[in-house]
């Protein structure tokens, strides 16, 4: 199968790509996704396939670098944790509702680029990510979106 591309969308306080970068050979499981669109693009996602990380509420809102998926969905185990935010009693282990991935820092960029930057990219405009209302945390690209994102890098 073709390598895919992707969006995932994360508050920097939660996760952000320096918490990538700190350790560069550690994977980190990406969970608590609690929109069935966002989790049906995760149990897509491919090992090998690229990832932007794109920082959102925060002072630089935007794609602050990539990373790689190096283990595919599996029950995110938040789920069952009734101590976690993402508990979900409704699901149970032998049909979990909830996936979560395995993903490993790739590369942080030398500057965030702006949704404002994003916007201004003609190959962009049909992305998801432009289109108010359309954000899911977890957004495909196309090769041309994700090539036209690494050419304003």
């Amino acid at each position: 199968m073709a390598r895919q591309y992707w969006l995932m969308k994360t508050e920097p306080d939660e996760c952000s790509i320096d918490d990538f970068a700190h350790d560069p050979t550690k994977a980190i499981p990406w969970d608590g996704v609690r929109n069935y669109q966002a989790r049906n693009f995760m149990r897509e996602m491919q090992h090998g396939d690229q990832v932007f990380i794109y920082h959102s509420s925060c002072k630089d809102i935007g794609i602050a670098g990539m990373v790689e998926v190096v283990k595919t969905a599996y029950a995110d185990p938040s789920q069952f944790d009734p101590n976690s935010d993402y508990v979900d009693n409704k699901s149970s282990k032998s049909n979990p509702r909830w996936s979560a991935v395995d993903l490993i820092f790739y590369r942080k960029f030398p500057r965030v680029l702006s949704l404002q930057a994003i916007k201004g990219i003609d190959a962009m405009q049909e992305n998801p990510l432009i289109k108010k209302g359309n954000r899911l945390s977890v957004i495909p690209f196309t090769e041309n979106e994700w090539n036209a994102i690494l050419a304003h890098i």
